[in-house]
């Protein structure tokens, strides 16, 4: 690719990665659409039970997960924007299928969870590829900002997406839903075939200095320079630990501990969680703030902290009576905050600090190494709540959860300055 370099006035008057943002959030208004339409359908279509839903999330997720074991050395070796293109056209062609299929009355639930699961497999290649893809069109001076920008535009489709979901299915049925997710892939490949940076040659197979295209070779490279930096490897740690730990909890025991515990209706509880994505959007201006005044290093570190002590608010509400909603809320907002926050200098530094090279087996090992942790975190969260009971085992994994910014404390995190 041509040297990034975009015009005095930044980002908002840089053409090629205004594309890039308008694709993606396209796609990730479209990506929530048929994440909510595709239960519905199995429902309320083909008549799925509560094991066929948990079935079509799951496959939804899990094969996601195996791809960050290939798709690392591909991308790595790959020019970046074709495989954005081509996971896009993969994903309009994969979600059109359902509605076709509905119409000709051949749908299937066994279809619907191919479909989901392809889809979440191109969607991890595309998210891999972007990631790859970013600094070298921008440029590091400009990376705390584009990812701002980036991570702004999906929490905002997380708060968007649902609901305009819902106001579709009840407008045009979730077949013809699907289709207008199908589009906004389609329109999605489309901007990203704007983009007019020339791309360098990838780098070759044993390129850079980093071994072959075998499997076992691409995990090494991406292990030794993820965990190798003393920056990078402390943000690997963190994000493995908070997956591990707050995600192990979150996905096995928040709606059971706010629904039967708390004893909160299904309303309220989706209110709840649906502030979290204002919170987000108001941590990717709050990244930028922070890297400002502190420093990219101090301001992960901040960052993660702050996130994690909000999680006491979720054991804290059994105790705060009528308070307890609003203590919910807050931790929503407080915690997606900063945990936004975080996330994005941790990405920007990731980005800025590594060779081109190879980010994207760093991000593929990262990818695999969170996606593995999470469901032994929820394991371990589910069996413990079995014998301490729910509020228990909450606060202490609340508690084990303040490893997260701990390991951030390296000499090397504290003195960097900009990511």
């Amino acid at each position: 690719m041509s040297p990034p370099s975009p015009p005095p006035a930044g980002l908002s008057h840089h053409p090629d990665f205004l594309r890039l943002w308008a694709a993606q959030a396209v796609s990730a208004v479209g990506s929530r659409v048929s994440r909510t339409a595709l239960p519905v359908i199995a429902i309320v279509s083909l008549g799925a039970d509560a094991s066929g839903v948990a079935v079509l999330s799951a496959v939804s997720t899990a094969p996601a997960v195996l791809v960050g074991l290939f798709a690392g050395g591909l991308v790595d070796r790959s020019r970046k924007r074709p495989l954005l293109v081509g996971a896009d056209l993969a994903r309009a062609a994969l979600i059109l299928s359902v509605p076709i299929a509905a119409w000709t009355g051949t749908l299937t639930l066994l279809q619907l969870s191919v479909v989901a699961a392809l889809v979440g497999m191109a969607t991890s290649l595309f998210q891999i590829a972007d990631n790859a893809y970013v600094p070298a069109l921008v440029g590091q001076d400009h990376l705390v900002k584009a990812n701002a920008r980036l991570e702004g535009t999906e929490a905002a489709a997380e708060i968007a997406g649902p609901g305009a979901a819902g106001i579709l299915i009840q407008a045009l049925t979730a077949p013809v839903t699907m289709v207008v997710d199908a589009l906004s892939y389609l329109v999605s490949a489309a901007l990203l075939g704007r983009i007019r940076a020339a791309e360098a040659p990838a780098v070759p197979a044993g390129g850079g200095g980093d071994g072959g295209a075998s499997l076992v070779e691409d995990l090494r490279v991406g292990l030794r320079h993820g965990l190798g930096h003393p920056v990078v490897g402390a943000t690997f740690l963190a994000m493995a630990a908070h997956a591990l730990l707050l995600g192990g909890v979150f996905s096995a025991l928040y709606m059971l501990y706010l629904l039967e515990h708390l004893r909160l209706d299904t309303t309220t509880v989706g209110l709840i969680i649906s502030v979290g994505g204002i919170g987000a959007l108001g941590g990717s201006f709050l990244a930028g703030w922070l890297g400002r005044r502190l420093g990219a290093g101090p301001a992960m570190i901040l960052s993660l902290f702050m996130s994690q002590a909000s999680c006491a608010l979720i054991p804290l509400a059994t105790q705060l009576g009528r308070l307890a909603v609003p203590a919910l809320v807050v931790h929503q907002l407080i915690g997606d905050a900063f945990l936004m926050a975080f996330m994005i200098h941790a990405v920007s530094a990731r980005q800025s600090i590594l060779p081109l090279h190879v980010l994207g087996r760093v991000d593929a090992t990262l990818h695999v190494l969170t996606g593995a942790l999470l469901p032994a975190g929820t394991l371990a969260a589910g069996w413990l709540a079995g014998r301490l009971g729910v509020e228990a085992t909450v606060w202490a994994f609340v508690i084990a959860g303040f490893a997260a910014p701990l390991l951030l404390l390296r000499p090397a995190v504290w003195r960097l300055r900009a990511a």
